[in-house]
Formats: structure tokens, C-alpha cells, sequence
């Protein structure tokens, strides 16, 4: 927002009492010029998690796909080639809508917990298209049951064609989880970075 004086009162505290629970306010910077909350920033990082078991106190939270034994191994293959591309016509709901599709992807992890019965993909890029990040998640949960191979998936990126099937995952569990900016790069805060138990719950496959 733009202010022509500095307030005299406590507009964190008043911002945070008035915000519904799912916005926090975690501080207010002082800026130059005219930044974009969007268009500057150059790396946006999102996790997207998934349970193989009902769970209602994560259905909310998380996406519910009931399967057994998911094969993290292909799961991780699949993560792993991510970086490697950066035209995502493929895995895109609406490619011929954007200007382009150049995705330049600058890190994909994939996570499990002990159990191997939570799955948390993360990945991050300078932007993202429509629904990529949920498209790329459904392609990887098919390969995690053994429906899609991990070449099927790789030959969608090279041959930049979309596949005749084309079906997101669901929204629970998807999460922005930290943007970064040329003028900006703070750290985490809550769940995703600085919480311990959070951390040790989860391991690199």
C-alpha cells in the first residue's frame, strides 16, 4: 500500500486483530519505489502434500488418495527430471492462453514421513502456469501406482504436447509457501521453515 506519513499506531497488531485465521500478517517493511507483490518477485516455492489413509483431522489439509504401497523411487525419478525442462505447455490447462510457457524451475524435492504414508512434493520456479503444479502432482501420484511411466511423463515435457488426459489433483494441500523477491528474501516462518517437529517429520526420498 502507499502511505504519504508514517502511522502513529500499531497497524500489526490492529491488521492481525481484523484478517480471518487464514492470514497472518508477519511484518510490515518499508519499501522504495513502486514494487509488485506479483510481477517482481523470482522465485515462488509451493509444497503440496498428500495422505494414503483417512485422516480427518487432515482433510482439510492435505489431499486424501487411497492407495498402497505408492513406488517413491519412480516418484523421485519423475521430481528429479523437473529441473531439467522449462517449457510446460505440456502440463498446463490452458497453454495457448498464456504468452509463453517458460517455467524455469530451480529446485523439485520430493518428501516422505517414516511410514511412507504422507507424500509432500515441493518445488520452486520463478512462476508457475495454470494449475501446473496440481497437473505435475496427479502425473506424479499415477506414477506412484504404477498407471504412468516415468518415460510417458518425460516424453509430455520433450514433446511439449499435451496428453489426451489431463486432470489436476485436488486443491487440499496445496500451498504458497514462500515468494522471494530482488529486494526480499525472508525467511520462513511457522510450518513450513522454522518449526523442529516439523522438519524431522519429513525425509528426502
Amino acid at each position: 500500500m502507499d502511505m504519504d506519513v508514517e502511522w502513529d499506531f500499531d497497524l500489526f497488531f490492529r491488521w492481525n486483530r481484523i484478517l480471518p485465521d487464514d492470514i497472518a500478517i508477519f511484518d510490515i517493511i518499508p519499501v522504495e519505489g513502486k514494487p509488485h507483490a506479483r510481477f517482481d518477485a523470482v522465485h515462488r516455492t509451493y509444497d503440496f502434500f498428500i495422505h494414503t489413509y483417512k485422516d480427518s483431522f487432515l482433510s482439510d489439509r492435505s489431499s486424501l488418495y487411497l492407495r498402497e504401497n505408492f513406488n517413491l523411487t519412480e516418484m523421485k525419478k519423475a521430481v528429479a527430471l523437473l529441473p531439467r525442462y522449462n517449457d510446460y505447455r505440456a502440463y498446463c490447462k490452458s497453454p495457448d492462453k498464456n504468452e509463453h510457457n517458460i517455467c524455469n524451475v530451480s529446485s523439485a524435492l520430493l518428501y516422505t514421513n517414516a511410514p511412507g504414508n504422507r507424500i509432500r512434493f515441493q518445488i520452486t520456479a520463478n512462476r508457475f502456469l495454470g494449475r501446473m503444479i496440481r497437473i505435475i502432482s496427479r502425473k506424479l501420484i499415477e506414477i506412484g501406482d504404477g498407471t504412468l511411466s516415468v518415460d510417458e511423463f518425460e516424453s509430455h515435457l520433450i514433446s511439449k504436447k499435451t496428453p489426451p488426459l489431463i486432470l489436476p489433483a485436488h486443491p487440499q494441500g496445496l500451498y504458497l509457501s514462500k515468494v522471494t523477491y530482488p529486494f526480499l528474501d525472508l525467511p520462513v516462518k511457522g510450518d513450513f521453515g522454522n518449526d523442529t517437529a516439523f522438519k524431522n517429520l519429513w525425509k528426502e526420498v
